[in-house]
C-alpha cells in the first residue's frame, strides 16, 4: 500500500511539472496512470485547410464558385473599326499621309482606302503585334497617331485631288485657263462654265510663275525646253518661256518638287483633252 501511494504521489508531481493530466477510473486501486503530454502540432480546428486563400475554411483556393461550378472570363470585345477597304474621304487621306511618314505607304494620298492602303495597314499591325486585319480600328489608329505628326494640307494632297478655289472674277467671261495658286488648280472655263479642273504645280521661289492676265500665244505638242533640255509635251505658252504643260516629274513625285516657272499638269489624259480645245489667243489668268 505504501508503495502504491508513493507511485501516485510521483505521478502527480510529474503532472504538475510537465502540464499533463492524470485521468483515473473509479477504482483507483487497479487503474494505471495515463499521462497526456502536450503536442507540438496545432489541433485540426486551429489550422485552416490547405489552399484556403480566402480564409473561409473551405479549401477552395479563394474561389467563391459553388462545388462543380467553373470560373468563366468574358472575352474582350474587338476594337471598333473606323475605316476599311472602299471607304473614301479626308480621313482616309490623313491615314495614308501618316502611313507615308513611316514608310508603310509610298503612293497617294488618294483619299480612297484601296488594296495598297489595306496592305500597308496590315503590315503596320503585324509589326506592332496587333491583329493583322488590314482594317483601321481604334487601337491601330491610336498607335499610328502616337508615331506620326499631324499632316499639313499639301501632305494630304501631295499627289493632287484638292478642291479648287472659286473662279477669279476675271475668269467668268470668254475662254479662260483660270489658274489658282492658292488651291494649286487649273480650271478650263468657257463663258463662266468649268469644263475641266486639274491639279497643277508652279515654279519654286527662285523661278516663280508670273501672276496676272495673259493669253496663249503658241502651242507646241512635242516641245522640248532648249534651256533645261527637258520635255514639255502639250505646251501652251502664255508668258515668255512659261507655259502650261504636262510634267512626268509632277506625275511621279507630286508636290515634292517644283517647276522652273511653268504650270505643270500631272494628268496626261486631261491635258491632252485641254490642248485639243484651247486656241491661240485664249485668256490665261494666274491668281492667288
Amino acid at each position: 500500500m505504501g508503495r502504491s501511494t508513493a507511485v501516485l504521489a510521483a505521478g502527480a508531481a510529474l503532472a504538475v511539472l510537465c502540464g499533463c493530466t492524470v485521468q483515473a477510473s473509479g477504482d483507483d486501486r487497479h487503474s494505471p496512470v495515463r499521462i497526456e503530454l502536450p503536442s507540438g502540432t496545432p489541433s485540426a480546428k486551429s489550422e485552416p485547410p490547405e489552399n484556403d486563400a480566402d480564409g473561409d475554411g473551405d479549401g477552395d483556393g479563394g474561389s467563391d464558385d459553388k462545388p462543380g461550378g467553373t470560373a468563366t472570363t468574358a472575352p474582350a470585345a474587338p476594337a471598333a473599326v473606323l475605316w476599311s477597304r472602299g471607304d473614301e474621304g479626308r480621313d482616309i487621306r490623313e491615314l495614308q499621309a501618316r502611313l507615308r511618314q513611316i514608310a508603310w505607304l509610298f503612293d497617294g494620298p488618294t483619299g480612297t482606302y484601296d488594296d495598297l492602303t489595306e496592305q500597308a495597314v496590315r503590315g503596320f499591325q503585324g509589326k506592332r503585334g496587333l491583329p493583322r486585319t488590314g482594317k483601321t480600328d481604334e487601337v491601330t489608329w491610336e498607335r499610328l497617331l502616337s508615331m506620326t505628326r499631324e499632316p499639313g494640307k499639301w501632305d494630304l494632297y501631295l499627289m493632287g485631288g484638292q478642291p479648287a478655289d472659286a473662279p477669279d472674277a476675271r475668269c467668268l467671261t470668254g475662254r479662260v485657263l483660270c489658274i489658282s495658286k492658292s488651291s494649286r488648280t487649273l480650271r478650263w472655263m468657257i463663258d463662266g462654265r468649268t469644263v475641266l479642273t486639274v491639279p497643277v504645280r508652279f515654279g519654286s521661289q527662285y523661278t516663280p510663275t508670273r501672276e496676272g492676265v495673259f493669253s496663249v500665244y503658241w502651242k507646241s505638242r512635242h516641245h522640248v525646253s532648249t534651256l533645261y533640255d527637258s520635255p514639255m509635251p502639250y505646251a501652251m505658252f502664255f508668258s515668255g518661256g512659261q507655259a502650261v504643260h504636262y510634267s512626268s516629274d509632277f506625275a511621279a513625285t507630286g508636290y515634292a518638287g517644283a517647276s522652273h516657272g511653268c504650270v505643270n499638269v500631272r494628268d496626261e489624259r486631261a491635258i491632252s483633252e485641254m490642248f485639243a480645245q484651247v486656241r491661240t489667243g485664249d485668256k490665261v489668268v494666274v491668281h492667288w
